[in-house]
């Protein structure tokens, strides 16, 4: 076999990764704070739907949370089995992950549930930026 990647060369740095995930969680609270009205109005849905809608924010933010650990190992992992670990791989790692993966099923899952260009600007201008936010502390933080 050629030379492929080398997944025993992967040496995760949790902390980095926590770190990076607080930082988007952070940001995603920024973010649709600063979108919720276009967001709801482009899911078809109001903020007195979203008060009344019953699901325990607690848990989603515990999701949240736990889906963007699971994204900053991710892009952690591809940054160091793509070269050197540093931020500008871990930004172009996550950017490149966003546009082959998050942002065609963010476009996909749209299409189908017939929301509107705006919720998905919203979802995936988040992610686009959260991956950035991600990518870049993953990248730069090198595990000693």
């Amino acid at each position: 076999m050629g030379q492929g990647m080398n997944v025993n060369r992967i040496r995760q740095n949790y902390l980095a990764i926590v770190v990076a995930a607080a930082a988007c969680f952070l940001f995603q609270a920024v973010w649709y704070g600063a979108f919720l009205d276009v967001w709801l109005k482009g899911i078809g849905r109001d903020r007195n739907w979203l008060e009344h809608s019953g699901v325990n924010p607690f848990l989603q933010w515990a999701v949240a949370l736990l889906i963007e650990m699971l994204a900053a190992g991710v892009i952690s992992a591809f940054t160091q089995l793509t070269g050197a670990q540093t931020a500008v791989r871990g930004i172009r790692v996550a950017l490149a992950l966003w546009a082959g993966v998050v942002m065609p099923v963010t476009a996909l899952g749209d299409v189908f549930a017939a929301r509107s260009y705006a919720s998905f600007a919203v979802d995936a201008g988040f992610w686009l930026m959260g991956m950035f936010i991600m990518g870049t502390i993953v990248g730069a933080w090198k595990k000693k």
